[in-house]
C-alpha cells in the first residue's frame, strides 16, 4: 500500500511533469504596460488590446508553431510611466520571466528605453503605440511598429483644412519623442499644402498651465492650431483656449479627441475638435483574423463593455503580427521569426500590415475625425468618411 507521503510525492512529481510538458508549448510574452502614471489613461487601453489577443488565441487553441500549437501567456507589469522603470521590468521579463517576445508600452517615450534593452538580448519588440519617427532611425534589427509613425499623423488633416482654404497654422508640442514628430511632420505638411506656419513651440511633458502658449497663438490669428501631446494636453488646451476665447477655425489635436473619455471630461467643449486616428471601427478594414474593424469593436465591446479607441486596436494588433510571424515561421526561434516579421504582407480589421527594413508599417495610411455632437466621425480620408468636417468651427459659446 502507498503511504500517504509516498502519494504526496508521487502527486508533486506528476504535476511537474505535467507543468513541464505544459512549459514545452508555451509562448511567454511580456509586456511592461503603463497602469499609473502620466500615460495610465493610454496604457491601459493598451493592455486591453493585449488581453483581448491573449484571450482570443487561446481560445482558438492558441499559436500554430511548425504544426503544433503553443498557448500564450501574457506576463504584463506597471511601468508607471517612468522610462527608467520601464528599462528595468524589460530586462527582469527576458532575463527573469524568460519570456520569447516583448510588446511594447505605450508612447514613444518608454518604447525607447524598452527597445533598447530588447535590442541588447536580440529579443523582438513588436510595438503599437511608439510612433516616433526617430525611433526607426536607429538602426534597431528586432523593432516592429504596426502603427503609421508619427510624422504622418497630421497629413489628412492639414491636406483636408487646406482643401478647405486655410491658409495660416500654429504648432505647439510636449517635449518628448512622440510629440516632437508630430510637430516636425506638421510643419512639413502644412507648408507643403500652402500653408504659412506662424509659430512652433514646445512646452514640457509635466506642463499644468498652458495660457502662455494660447495667449501667443491667439495673437497671431492662425486658422489652425496643431497640438502635438497627449490627453491630458489636450484637457489644458481646451480649457485654456475657451478661457482665452483662443479659437481658430480648426483645432488639430493628437490623442484625445479620439478617446470618448475627453468627452466626458471637457463635455460640449470637445465637439469640433479634429484628431488624426490611426483607426476606428466604421472603417472598411478587413482580414482573416478578428474580420473587419467593426467585427473587431463588436468583440472588443463584449469583453469590456465600452467600444475600442485606436490605441486598444493597435495593440491587439501589433500582437496579431507576432503571432502571424511566428505562424510563418514555424519556429520561434528570433532569426527567422524576425525574418517573417520583415516580409509580412498582410490586410487586417487594422489596415494593412507590412514593414519596411526600418521595422515601420509603410503600408497604412492616416485617418482623421472630429468631434460632432459629441460623437467621433471619421472625416477623413473620404473613402473611410462618416461625415463632412465642420469649417471653421462655431465659437465656444455655440458648442
Amino acid at each position: 500500500m502507498i503511504r500517504v507521503a509516498q502519494l504526496a510525492l508521487l502527486l508533486t512529481a506528476c504535476f511537474l511533469l505535467s507543468a513541464c510538458a505544459t512549459g514545452e508549448k508555451v509562448i511567454k510574452i511580456g509586456a511592461a504596460v503603463s497602469e499609473s502614471g502620466r500615460y495610465a489613461q493610454e496604457g491601459n487601453l493598451t493592455r486591453q488590446g493585449y488581453l483581448l489577443w491573449e484571450e482570443w488565441v487561446n481560445e482558438r487553441g492558441g499559436i500554430d508553431v511548425g504544426g503544433e500549437k503553443y498557448e500564450v501567456e501574457l506576463i504584463m507589469y506597471d511601468d508607471r510611466s517612468d522610462p527608467d522603470r520601464t528599462a528595468e521590468l524589460v530586462a527582469q521579463l527576458i532575463d527573469e520571466d524568460e519570456v520569447d517576445f516583448i510588446l511594447g508600452p505605450y508612447s514613444s517615450t518608454l518604447t525607447q528605453p524598452a527597445i533598447e534593452v530588447a535590442e541588447n538580448r536580440g529579443v523582438i519588440l513588436v510595438e503599437a503605440t511608439g510612433a516616433s519617427e526617430r525611433l526607426f532611425e536607429q538602426s534597431f534589427e528586432n523593432l516592429f511598429a504596426v502603427m503609421t509613425p508619427a510624422g504622418s499623423y497630421t497629413e489628412s488633416a492639414l491636406r483636408l483644412l487646406a482643401d478647405l482654404g486655410a491658409k495660416s497654422v500654429v504648432i505647439a508640442y510636449a517635449d518628448a519623442l512622440f510629440p516632437m514628430s508630430v510637430a516636425e511632420g506638421a510643419e512639413a505638411w502644412a507648408k507643403q499644402y500652402g500653408m504659412d506656419v506662424l509659430a512652433v513651440e514646445g512646452y514640457p511633458q509635466d506642463v499644468t498651465d498652458v495660457s502662455g502658449i494660447v495667449s501667443r497663438f491667439k495673437a497671431l490669428e492662425p486658422d489652425v492650431f496643431v497640438g502635438g501631446g497627449y490627453f491630458n494636453d489636450t484637457v489644458l488646451f481646451v480649457r485654456a483656449s475657451k478661457e482665452l476665447d483662443f479659437n481658430p477655425k480648426a483645432t488639430v489635436m493628437t490623442v484625445g479627441p479620439t478617446n470618448p473619455a475627453l468627452i466626458d471630461e471637457v463635455g460640449a467643449d470637445a465637439n469640433y475638435l479634429v484628431g488624426p486616428t490611426q483607426w476606428e471601427p466604421s472603417m472598411s478594414y478587413r482580414g482573416d483574423y478578428f474580420g473587419s474593424a467593426s467585427d473587431y469593436a463588436e468583440l472588443f465591446r463584449q469583453k469590456w463593455g465600452e467600444l475600442p479607441v485606436y490605441q486598444s486596436a493597435s495593440s491587439t494588433a501589433a500582437a496579431l503580427a507576432l503571432q502571424l510571424a511566428i505562424e510563418a515561421a514555424g519556429s520561434l526561434d528570433s532569426a527567422a521569426v524576425r525574418a517573417a516579421l520583415r516580409n509580412l504582407d498582410t490586410d487586417t480589421y487594422y489596415g494593412p500590415i507590412s514593414f519596411d527594413a526600418y521595422g515601420k508599417n509603410t503600408a497604412k495610411p492616416m485617418g482623421a475625425i472630429q468631434i460632432q455632437d459629441g460623437k467621433v466621425l471619421v472625416v477623413a480620408p473620404v473613402d473611410a468618411a462618416a461625415a463632412e468636417v465642420v469649417f471653421p468651427a462655431p465659437g465656444w459659446e455655440d458648442r
